[in-house]
């Protein structure tokens, strides 16, 4: 019987041919965690890091909060976990024989970002001061066509976003760093005050707080069919060497996408027909020196290995990708298969979408 089971998942799921035939007005919402690595998302708190305090400072409240619980992984990650992975998929677990990780070579964020949002690598692309990207994203393509013009946008905490979608040329609507959106509601008036009157820990990265408080306003007021969201305090409170504000934020970030897909679920635009797809631009050093972590890049080996989850209504709960790493260069195909957009047509050279999806039924 299990055997029969297996058989007929196997036949369920997309081959990665574009076979899945998403119904009509299907949306997406795209969100990025920088530089959150597996070994946290499947593991929980690293124990050795947890408890050193040059790292974690708060070592007391951390153990209690992240490293007592029967399921470390689960207490830092509870909506990945107990919603995302069961109604939905959850990969990388590389203690388990999941595997993910960024084609490119250069392991930190410019690229790891243009790999995700264009389904290539570019190899010119060395550093995160690279400038304006001369890439087209599948949100600039979907920008510009019928039934998707004026309904992609998005929102970042990250300003380098201002190059990396490259807004003066794609004309996609984009907020990033500490700009303020444009005062349309009473709420972004509010934002945009409370964020002038916050100090600035990072020049080039906000509060992930009020990259949150705008997504949520964005889809409530525009009703977009494609929103990408960027987080990234994860990754700069890593390399400021704070492991404990680095679990913090990611348990924080976690409750956000909880709200995001209760948001979701609970607005008639959204609900039964949003994919929601969640992922990294880079992992982090993982050496037997403790403070390999708060660094990434190439000369930091496992920075390369990632994670994708995907929970949505063509997504087979517990879909695997086979014995092959999947990788970061596959995830705009996989959007775009979720919008029922044919991939090939964006760049059929492009990372092909991932095996997750219903097939489309046969006819008789």
């Amino acid at each position: 019987m299990r055997l029969i089971v297996a058989i007929a998942l196997a036949l369920s799921i997309v081959s990665g041919t574009g076979a899945y035939a998403a119904p009509k007005d299907q949306r997406v919402v795209l969100v990025t965690l920088d530089g959150v690595r597996w070994q946290e998302v499947f593991r929980g708190a690293d124990r050795v890091i947890a408890t050193n305090k040059t790292f974690t400072p708060l070592a007391k409240e951390i153990k209690a909060q992240f490293l007592d619980p029967a399921d470390p992984a689960a207490a830092l990650t509870p909506f990945l976990h107990n919603v995302v992975a069961k109604q939905g998929v959850l990969l990388g677990d590389r203690d388990h024989g999941s595997c993910v990780w960024v084609t490119n070579s250069m392991w930190f964020s410019y690229p790891g970002y243009n790999e995700i949002l264009t389904g290539r690598v570019d190899p010119k692309i060395v550093s995160n001061s690279h400038g304006p990207n001369a890439n087209v994203s599948f949100l600039e393509w979907l920008n510009a066509r019928p039934g998707f013009a004026g309904k992609v946008a998005a929102i970042g905490s990250w300003s380098v976003f201002n190059d990396i979608l490259n807004p003066s040329r794609s004309k996609l609507p984009l907020n990033a760093g500490w700009g303020a959106m444009p005062a349309r509601t009473p709420n972004e008036a509010m934002f945009a005050k409370l964020q002038s009157q916050t100090s600035q820990r990072w020049d080039t990265v906000r509060f992930d707080v009020f990259t949150h408080a705008y997504a949520l306003e964005a889809l409530k007021h525009d009703k977009p069919r494609v929103l990408y969201i960027s987080y990234g305090e994860t990754d700069d409170f890593a390399h400021d060497g704070l492991y404990d504000q680095t679990l913090i934020s990611l348990r924080r970030t976690d409750d956000f996408l909880a709200e995001l897909w209760a948001t979701l679920q609970a607005d008639r635009a959204y609900r039964g027909k949003t994919t929601l797809i969640i992922t990294t631009d880079h992992g982090r050093g993982s050496g037997a020196n403790p403070k390999d972590w708060e660094s990434h890049g190439f000369p930091w080996p496992g920075s390369n290995q990632t994670w994708i989850a995907a929970i949505g209504p063509g997504v087979v709960p517990g879909a695997t990708v086979g014995p092959n790493c999947a990788g970061a260069n596959q995830v705009a195909a996989t959007a775009l298969t979720a919008l029922g957009v044919d991939w090939q047509a964006f760049d059929a050279k492009a990372g092909t979408p991932l095996p997750i999806f219903r097939a489309k039924p046969s006819l008789r």
